[in-house]
């Protein structure tokens, strides 16, 4: 905004008002699941090895509605050659966030990781059967209420620091932004759940839950800060 235009449509406030003021950007789009589903190239605007996966949500108008996760014989779990071996479910409450969490890659002993990961998201990406599901937790992530706001982080050594943040919608929001996530070990994932009602998320984990595996990077938004005074009266 020039400062013209701020004379003359914001001429009633003060000059250290109106010094401040900014517009918003209604033209800005947020990305969403189903931005990444009608891409022509995914692969060329996701982070290597996280997958969006699409979901069909059946409405029983009237009565509420059903939709599936994944199935063992088909689909995109299926074509990666990822199963969970364990399932968790987990409540978010509105307006508030998690992570980021990250899961440690398993490097092969005498590899550079440098190498190894290039090896499997570079060089040979389709190639699944090399991906070592078994060793280190892959999630696979799905929202069966509220609205999520995803925000991923490849923290693996050598793929380039890219990012990715759009929003999935749960089951009770249906539309093209009903999907899951598969996230890779060793991609920083952090969750805001960002509607009015409670975020409800259903996973499976590619091992079972071991907290040593559990890493956290600027996670400061999950500590509970109690008031000073009270921090100084107990100590």
């Amino acid at each position: 905004m020039s400062d013209d235009d701020l004379d003359k449509r914001w001429r009633g406030l003060r000059s250290k008002a109106r010094a401040r003021l900014e517009q918003r950007d209604y033209s800005e789009r947020p990305v969403a699941a189903g931005d990444f589903l009608r891409a022509e190239n995914p692969a060329a605007v996701v982070i290597p090895g996280v997958e969006i996966l699409p979901r069909t949500v059946y409405q029983q108008r009237g009565r509420g509605y059903f939709g599936e996760f994944a199935r063992a014989s088909e689909g995109r779990l299926h074509a990666i050659g990822l199963w969970p071996k364990q399932w968790a479910t987990a409540r978010m409450f509105a307006g508030t966030a998690k992570g980021f969490h990250i899961h440690p890659p398993a490097i092969p002993e005498g590899t550079v990781p440098t190498d190894w990961f290039r090896a499997l998201f570079i060089d040979a990406p389709e190639d699944y059967s090399r991906r070592p599901y078994a060793d280190e937790q892959w999630d696979a992530m799905f929202f069966v209420q509220g609205m999520a706001e995803m925000l991923l982080v490849d923290e693996r050594d050598g793929l380039g620091r890219t990012t990715m943040r759009f929003f999935i919608d749960g089951d009770d929001m249906p539309g093209p932004n009903n999907a899951g996530v598969v996230i890779p070990a060793g991609v920083a994932h952090g969750i805001r759940s960002v509607s009015s009602t409670d975020l409800i998320m259903v996973y499976g984990t590619s091992t079972l839950f071991e907290p040593k595996s559990e890493g956290r990077i600027a996670s400061g938004i999950e500590k509970h800060a109690l008031p000073a005074d009270w921090q100084e009266y107990l100590g």
